[in-house]
């Protein structure tokens, strides 16, 4: 069976009982880890009970294929009902995956975490098609999702966000689930004896981390900046890079552009356009966006996005490395863009 992204959530607070197993994919990789956390949580509190929560990586399928049947229908010493975590597993697993789907064994939850998986996949099929089964799609956070996100967080601790720095913290944060989280709970923790989080507040604890990293990546695309883009990239991969998180955030802002652009180009004023996009640019930005809507003619932008959607693909196709693939299609169109003349 299929989720489709609306149900996700209420999926994650009462999960059906007939999916045994559940597949959890997506680029977001802390997304995709957070809710495997959650629905594991639904059968045990305590994920780090070794009676009763076990994990497998790809080596333990690939060595003993019996071994998630195994897992799966062995009995926790003390009772109660067992997870089965599996980790990074993809197509290569999926006759594994299958075959138990097919010949369930055991009640023992099977909590599978997976990175972008088209639709053709071979484990997105086996699973889809299983009535014992259930697929869940990660896709990385919008600006509604990160409002929400930032708001739970801030609740936790009693605090509110002012406006500009909610604008501050959407346009900052949202490539990976953990490190937006992560980076939040900091943020919560530098304005505990405050009612309010402040733009200030937010600038000062978001700044040096890798979501501002991704953006001076952008900038440095968006101004044919080789030399800068290269030292934005070292700090990403510092950082733990994820190379489909920064193309989609490439995606998302030629996207902004090519939108913008065509409604000028059908009358409406570039004021008018800017302030139409959802979410809506962060004050700062503003500037740089209306420099790179006269520094990129249309058919450039298209053409950047044409070269970014390609590595996209590329990168979850799973024939060539990642982190390489974005590196070239952000150094194709910086290049294209430093051909036009520097700013």
């Amino acid at each position: 069976m299929k989720l489709k992204a609306t149900q996700v959530e209420s999926f994650l607070r009462s999960p059906d009982a007939k999916a045994q197993f559940i597949l959890i994919y997506g680029e977001d990789e802390g997304l995709v880890r957070e809710r495997g956390a959650t629905l594991a949580k639904t059968v045990v509190d305590d994920l780090k009970d070794p009676f009763r929560v076990v994990e497998l990586g790809p080596s333990h399928l690939k060595e003993d294929g019996g071994r998630l049947r195994d897992e799966a229908a062995a009995i926790s010493f003390g009772g109660g009902r067992r997870v089965v975590r599996l980790r990074d597993i993809g197509d290569a697993h999926a006759a594994v995956v299958s075959d138990f789907l097919q010949h369930p064994a055991g009640d023992a939850l099977i909590v599978c975490e997976a990175g972008s998986l088209p639709s053709r996949s071979k484990l997105r099929q086996a699973v889809e098609k299983a009535s014992n089964g259930m697929a869940l799609p990660c896709y990385a956070d919008s600006g509604r999702d990160l409002e929400g996100l930032i708001k739970s967080v801030m609740d936790e601790h009693h605090l509110q966000v002012e406006r500009d720095a909610m604008r501050y913290l959407i346009a900052n944060l949202g490539s990976d689930r953990m490190i937006s989280r992560n980076e939040l709970q900091k943020l919560a923790l530098y304005a505990l004896n405050q009612q309010q989080v402040t733009l200030a507040d937010a600038m000062a604890c978001i700044g040096d981390s890798s979501a501002h990293h991704y953006d001076d990546v952008l900038q440095s695309v968006s101004a044919g900046n080789v030399a800068n883009l290269d030292l934005a990239l070292t700090r990403l991969v510092e950082e733990g890079l994820n190379p489909v998180g920064a193309l989609r955030m490439m995606i998302g802002y030629f996207q902004k552009l090519h939108l913008v652009k065509g409604q000028v180009a059908q009358g409406t004023s570039v004021e008018q356009a800017m302030k139409s996009l959802r979410p809506p640019l962060f004050f700062k930005a503003a500037d740089q966006f209306r420099a790179n809507l006269s520094y990129w003619p249309l058919p450039h932008i298209q053409r950047a996005l044409q070269i970014f959607l390609e590595a996209e693909k590329d990168c979850k196709s799973g024939l060539a490395v990642p982190e390489t693939l974005a590196h070239r299609a952000m150094i194709k169109v910086t290049v294209a863009r430093q051909k036009q003349g520097r700013r």
